[in-house]
């Protein structure tokens, strides 16, 4: 090989790896930053929200693959130094509230739940807060699991509102303030992390589907999951994509 084909091979090598690095992984996300807080009405009008992609969810971690017309889901984000907004549009046929107390099996009901891992250090944050799994209950309910092995309402740690946009399409806002692995569900003093450019953090969006039974239908996120077993994210920070703020 002469060096003209060598040097050639060399750069096409490092084009295909700049590319490749450059593309973001299926469940990873970039966020843009916010100019200005974001109102939480549940409209999504935002000048911001313009800046930001929107990302489909779709996989199966419970349940069957849902037809479009029983489930479809998509979201974006955004950042400034308080908070990480979300924005997700949710398409459900069947809206379902079976279980009203917010601590009584409420991962059963249609529920948005956020996964958030504010130093992207993977691991086990099943009973502690190495990360959070915050379900989001119909009636703005904030649950996780306790370091006592039982839920507990963290309804402090965001602003939440969801409208109907149209038959059967939900439009979900979001404000999520950031608690670090030091968290203690104990005391009222916690403060939330400020949030900087080029941080990272491990995060993974879902929605569990009640279609007017007892139990959920399905759940569907958007971070594939090996493994049979795919109901891992409130156990299993490890699983999660990861959320890059960038400006």
């Amino acid at each position: 090989m002469n060096m003209k084909k060598i040097i050639y091979s060399l750069l096409l090598f490092s084009l295909v790896s700049i590319v490749a690095n450059a593309q973001e992984k299926e469940g990873d996300y970039k966020a843009p930053k916010a100019s200005k807080a974001i109102v939480i009405d549940g409209n999504g009008k935002d000048a911001d929200w313009k800046k930001a992609s929107w990302k489909g969810f779709n996989q199966v971690w419970i349940g069957q693959n849902p037809t479009a017309e029983d489930f479809k889901g998509k979201y974006k984000m955004l950042w400034d130094a308080n908070y990480i907004y979300f924005l997700v549009e949710i398409q459900d046929d069947s809206l379902s509230d079976q279980h009203k107390s917010p601590l009584d099996l409420w991962w059963e009901d249609d529920c948005l739940e956020l996964f958030i891992d504010e130093n992207n250090s993977d691991g086990n944050h099943q009973y502690d807060y190495n990360a959070f799994a915050y379900h989001i209950t119909l009636d703005y309910d904030v649950v996780d699991m306790g370091t006592d092995k039982k839920p507990v309402l963290l309804n402090d740690h965001m602003k939440v509102k969801w409208v109907k946009t149209s038959k059967n399409t939900y439009l979900w806002e979001v404000a999520m303030s950031l608690y670090d692995d030091k968290f203690d569900q104990n005391i009222k003093t916690n403060k939330p992390v400020k949030l900087t450019k080029g941080k990272k953090l491990g995060f993974a969006v879902s929605y569990n589907d009640n279609d007017g039974n007892n139990v959920r239908e399905n759940m569907i996120g958007s971070v594939p999951v090996e493994g049979e077993d795919k109901n891992r994210g409130w156990i299993d920070a490890g699983i999660f994509g990861t959320l890059e703020l960038v400006e």
